[in-house]
Formats: structure tokens, C-alpha cells, sequence
């Protein structure tokens, strides 16, 4: 999440979070994230054109020249392309501005002169580029750039006081001055950011409400899914210009069946926040999404994208899922479409998608273990995973192994799993490891090490599953994962989850431990074996 903000002086610290609390910007805007190099030419045509306008003043050459090229530049790029360059250079000014706060502080008058000239320079790119694709801005917008560009210009006349004084008494009265334009500039910023991104998002929906052309309602939804990947903030301005509202308008069209998979992928975004969680649930969001999920004649593209809108809804990870009362109502036919979509998936893709639904609705209510039960849905997951194409990486095996920890806490579960092979696909999952050490990877192989020793530990209090466990030499596999840190991926995690699955099938089979072993991992309390276990990392170092 990238957060426009600047510190000032006098321990005094501005943040523009608090007029855009979580607006972020393209990935490839992340300097941590980048080359210095790759990041410097990126960058090079921005800060050129703005050493240009601090030459001239922010004055063209030729006006009419001026208007040809702004027609040329306009129609090279679309309204998304536009608002990547306008996001772009927002971030610019406000890494300047957090850049010349600490130039305030280090009282580097000379260098705080220079970047403000930058800045104000870039304020008046950022809105003329803004107003070359714009042809309707407000009235209010008008006048939030003439404050902007009027305090910068003010600003600018401060700081060249500032170099031309060499009386430190004189500048330590001015520095709270300075401090105080800065904070006014940032503020104006912010506020003309937030104004551009609702015009803008207001645009767009008002093409998807009102138009009737395919390709113009298309367009519009595909710039709309760009501005929902730029942050939760966007999100929430597009929740509350009625996004959600005007998105499930076109999922009830049948006119516009083609166009469901990219409206619900959009729908999925937006609904990461709050906001558009109760746009959903104001407009039955919930039951539009059983009938695409329950209707055969769709395509399994928008199956699988309305399974996306139903994972996101119920994950675990959001607070505010309890007003979805209209889910419990229509969780039954849900899961059933959801079991289906995983049995009759032709992609590991489409798969991923169903199954992340099933996992975090097995979250979201007890009652969907049950329904699952009933489904057979514990044999379709097995046999699924034993197609290497549909069920082909760490993070589908993860949403299986989740479905299976959950379902473990019904009794009925352990014939299933004996009958589907299931404590031998338990044991392979204790075997996880990331192949490309992507640490999203490498996050996902854990949590399948861990549920599967925890599942394994359920379903070990059967004795006929924890034979099973032991014949496949389970023990000896939790054993070492338990005792060395790199198989775990110095996981404690996985470390406690292996502990108790030990502990557990050590009560059943008490033969298959070294004496050691049972000294160390099972006879002391379990926060002592953990200890013992963490210290082992520590002895190897």
C-alpha cells in the first residue's frame, strides 16, 4: 500500500493518509521493488519534461503547437493509461514532498529551494496532462487546482526567500512558516487526487449505466477492473459512486452474457472493502451469484469468476462478513454448484478458484462441513488431487488441505478419508516444498505442511486412520520435521501442528518412536518440546 505523506518540522508529521488512507500505486511504482537503473529511465521522460517547464516558467512556445501535440498525446492513450501516467505522477510529488520535509528539518535551504521548484513544476504537468483527457472536469476540481497551483507558487516564492537570508534566526522563525505552506500544499493535493479519481470513477460507471454499446460497456468495465488493482482506496470511491450497484445491474442482462467474467472479476476486487460489501448485500448480490452458479447454460469462465466474488466475500482474513445473512439463506445450493465446478474443472485455474470458495465458506460457517459431507465432496477433492493438472500447485493444495482440516472435525470424516486414500495424500503434503522459492510460494507449502499435520491429528483419534498413518510411516516423517528447521522451513507453525500430530499417534502406536524421540517430542509439555525444537535451529548456527 503506498501512502502519500510528508513529514515536517517540530516533530510535526503530515500525512496525506488521512485524506487518502490507502490509495496505492502500480506495483512497478515500488522503488524497493525495482532496479535503480530500470527505475531512473522510467522516470527519465517525467523529470526531463519538468526540467523543461522550469525553464520556461510553465509557458508554452506556441500555443496552437502546444494544442496539436495535447490532441496527439490524448489519443494515444486511453482513459486507464491516462490515469497510470496521472497516478504516476502523483507519486512523484509526494516523494518530493516527503523528500523536501526532511530537507526542512536538516535546514538545507539551498536543496529545499531546488525540489520545491521541482515539485510546483510537476503539480503543473500533473494537471495539465489531467486536463488534456478531461473534458468535463467540476467546478470544484477548477478550483482545487488554482489553490494548488496557487500555494505552490507560494511556496516557491518562501524557500527563495529563504536562500537569499543567511541569518539563522530568521530562518528558524520561518521554518514553522514553511512547514505550515507544506502542509496546505499536501493537503490541497490530496484533496485534488481524491476529487480526479471520483471524477473519473463517476465517468466510467455513467458509461455502464447509460450506454448500450458492447464495446463502449465493455471498455468501461476493463478500465474499471485497472482502477480497482490500483488499492483498496479506489475501491471505496468506486463502492460509493455505486459501482457494485452498476456491475450487477449488467450480471441480471442477459444481452450482455459475454461480458459476466470480467463484470464479476471487477465485483471481486471491489468487494475487498467494506464498502462494497454492503453495496452487495443491498442489491442481492448474493442471490444474482447463486443463479450464475446454479444456471448450467453459463460458461465455465463465469462459474469460475463468480466462485472468485464468492472467495473473496467469505474470506476469513475480512471483519466484516457477519451482515451476510442473505449467504446462510442460499449457502446450500452455493456449495453444491462450488462442489460440481471443482468436479468438472478443465483447468487448475478454475479449480483454485472453486476451492478457495469451499475452503473460507468452511470458515465462515459450520454448517458447510456438513453439506459438504453429504455431497461426497471429501472423495471428489481427493480424486482431484491426484490430477496432477488440475490440482498443479502448493496453493490449490493448500484450499484442498483446508476443506479437509476443517471437515476433520466430523466424525464421519475418517472412513472417508481411509476409503479415498486420503492419509496417503496426508503424507505426501507433509513432503511440500517450493520448487521456485517465491516467498508467496514458499508461504503456501507451509500452511499445507501445517494443515495436513493438523488434519492428521483430528482424524488420528480413529483408530483405524491413525493404523494407517503409522503403516505409512508417518511418525518418523513428523519426527524430522519436528527436528530439523530447514524441512519446515523454519516454520513454528508447522513445528507445533507436527508436535501435536506426533503426540497424537504416539498414543496409538507407542512402538514406532525411539525412546529419545519420546523423551524430547512427546513426554515433556508441549511448549518444552517446542522449545527444544527452536533451540535445535539455534545449536546449528
Amino acid at each position: 500500500m503506498q501512502l502519500y505523506g510528508i513529514a515536517g518540522g517540530n516533530s510535526k508529521v503530515v500525512l496525506l493518509y488521512l485524506i487518502l488512507p490507502s490509495l496505492s500505486l502500480p506495483s512497478s511504482m515500488h522503488l524497493i521493488q525495482m532496479d535503480s537503473v530500470q527505475r531512473w529511465m522510467e522516470d527519465l521522460k517525467l523529470m526531463t519534461d519538468c526540467e523543461c517547464m522550469c525553464i520556461l516558467q510553465s509557458k508554452p512556445i506556441s500555443i496552437e503547437k502546444d494544442e496539436q501535440n495535447e490532441l496527439i498525446l490524448s489519443s494515444q492513450y486511453s482513459t486507464c493509461d491516462n490515469l497510470q501516467l496521472l497516478l504516476k505522477r502523483a507519486w512523484i510529488i509526494s516523494t518530493e514532498l516527503t523528500r523536501i520535509a526532511q530537507k526542512v528539518e536538516k535546514n538545507r535551504w539551498q536543496r529545499v529551494h531546488s525540489m520545491t521548484v521541482r515539485v510546483n513544476c510537476h503539480v503543473r504537468s500533473m494537471i495539465n496532462e489531467y486536463n488534456t483527457f478531461t473534458r468535463n472536469s467540476s467546478e470544484e476540481m477548477h478550483q482545487f487546482e488554482k489553490l494548488l497551483i496557487d500555494k505552490c507558487s507560494e511556496f516557491t516564492a518562501f524557500t527563495e526567500r529563504c536562500i537569499q537570508t543567511e541569518d539563522e534566526q530568521i530562518l528558524k522563525s520561518m521554518k514553522s512558516s514553511i512547514n505550515e505552506t507544506l502542509t496546505n500544499v499536501a493537503q490541497y493535493f490530496g484533496q485534488l487526487i481524491e476529487l480526479v479519481l471520483t471524477h473519473e470513477a463517476q465517468n466510467l460507471l455513467r458509461q455502464i449505466e447509460l450506454s448500450d454499446s458492447m464495446y463502449i460497456t465493455e471498455s468501461a468495465i476493463s478500465s474499471l477492473f485497472s482502477l480497482t488493482q490500483e488499492g483498496s482506496h479506489l475501491c471505496r470511491i468506486i463502492a460509493k459512486e455505486g459501482g457494485v450497484v452498476a456491475l450487477f445491474k449488467i450480471c441480471r442482462q442477459d444481452c450482455f452474457r459475454c461480458l459476466y467474467p470480467q463484470t464479476l472479476r471487477t465485483l471481486a476486487s471491489i468487494c475487498c472493502v467494506e464498502e462494497g460489501m454492503h453495496q452487495l448485500e443491498k442489491v442481492d448480490g448474493i442471490l444474482c451469484l447463486a443463479d450464475i452458479l446454479t444456471d448450467n447454460s453459463h460458461s465455465e469462465a463465469t462459474h469460475a469468476e463468480a466462485a472468485a466474488v464468492i472467495a473473496q466475500i467469505t474470506s476469513p482474513h475480512l471483519t466484516f462478513t457477519q451482515h451476510l445473512s442473505s449467504f446462510l439463506e442460499n449457502m446450500e445450493e452455493i456449495v453444491t454448484a462450488l462442489v460440481k465446478l471443482c468436479q468438472e474443472a478443465s483447468s487448475g485455474e478454475v479449480f483454485l478458484l472453486a476451492s478457495a470458495a469451499l475452503a473460507n465458506i468452511t470458515f465462515f460457517d459450520t454448517m458447510a462441513c456438513e453439506i459438504l459431507l453429504q455431497l461426497n465432496a471429501m472423495k471428489i477433492l481427493l480424486a482431484a488431487c491426484s490430477d496432477k493438472h488440475i490440482v498443479d500447485t502448493p496453493y490449490s493444495r493448500d484450499q484442498v488441505v483446508t476443506i479437509l482440516a476443517n471437515m476433520s472435525v466430523l466424525d464421519q470424516c475418517a472412513s472417508e478419508i481411509i476409503q479415498g486414500n486420503g492419509v496417503q495424500l496426508l503424507m505426501e503434503m507433509l513432503f511440500e516444498r517450493s520448487s521456485s522459492g517465491n516467498s508467496a510460494e514458499v508461504a503456501a507449502c507451509e500452511r499445507v505442511q501445517q494443515k495436513s499435520a493438523v488434519t492428521l491429528a483430528r482424524l488420528s483419534r480413529d483408530p483405524e486412520v491413525a493404523d494407517a498413518a503409522v503403516k505409512l510411516s508417518c511418525i518418523p516423517r513428523l519426527i524430522k520435521l519436528c527436528r530439523s528447521p530447514t524441512e519446515r522451513n523454519n516454520s513454528d507453525s508447522v513445528l507445533v501442528a507436527c508436535l501435536a500430530a506426533l503426540r497424537r499417534l504416539a498414543v496409538m502406536s507407542p512402538e514406532g518412536l525411539e525412546d529419545s524421540d519420546f523423551q524430547q517430542l512427546v513426554k515433556p509439555r508441549l511448549v518444552d518440546s517446542f522449545l527444544l525444537c527452536t533451540n535445535m535451529e539455534e545449536s546449528f548456527v
